[in-house]
């Protein structure tokens, strides 16, 4: 989910709007996965560069993501969304963790599933998964893909970047490995449910060959 800054630096606002107003965004698009048949919808909200950022920013998003789960937990219950956190999210402030601790089990039987990366990047992860792997015997493809943080998600399909931006950004490297893609102009702020509808036609019309002729 990448534009929330240029978002508002275009309407000449704090950037602390463009996240608020990146939040709706998420909102929006969560409450449209009951009128799709997708499964698992993986969010790239706080990568682990991200801490690079302005304390003040950090502490925006941070804050953000605590009235995102208190004012929202209720509505995933009620629609039957499973959470998931990907990511080194119990390193993230005690309340935070808390928080999330208690989000994650109250949707536990959820039918459809919201991943959330949280303080996530997939070099760390293959690394971790490879060094578990290796501990329990042979590093093989499998038995890392069984130790990734997305170990119980169904495979990854397809991956949307917002903003124009046209790189991965360290962001479910291994999982993409024949994922299609789309890459978007569109900042995330104004990305809705209308643009996923668009990006799933476009995967629609594609012919998947997993490297086969």
């Amino acid at each position: 989910m990448d534009g929330n800054g240029r978002w508002a630096k275009r309407k000449h606002l704090p950037r602390v709007m463009g996240h608020r107003k990146g939040v709706e965004a998420v909102r929006e698009l969560v409450r449209s996965l009951k009128d799709t048949s997708i499964e698992c919808l993986t969010l790239y909200a706080f990568s682990s560069e991200n801490w690079k950022r302005p304390e003040e920013e950090v502490d925006d998003l941070m804050n953000l993501m605590r009235k995102f789960i208190k004012s929202d937990l209720p509505e995933f219950i009620a629609n039957d969304v499973r959470l998931k956190i990907i990511g080194d999210w119990q390193s993230l402030a005690p309340d935070i963790v808390e928080m999330l601790e208690d989000a994650l089990a109250k949707t536990a039987h959820g039918s459809r599933t919201l991943a959330v990366a949280l303080n996530y990047g997939a070099q760390a992860e293959i690394v971790q998964a490879a060094a578990k792997a290796a501990a329990a015997g042979e590093v093989t493809e499998e038995s890392i893909a069984a130790n990734l943080y997305t170990a119980d998600l169904p495979p990854l399909d397809l991956l949307i970047r917002t903003s124009g931006e046209v790189r991965l950004s360290n962001f479910l490297l291994w999982q993409a490995a024949y994922a299609e893609m789309i890459f978007t102009d569109v900042l995330w702020p104004d990305f809705t449910p209308a643009h996923l509808m668009d990006a799933l036609d476009q995967f629609a019309g594609r012919e998947r060959r997993f490297g086969g002729r």
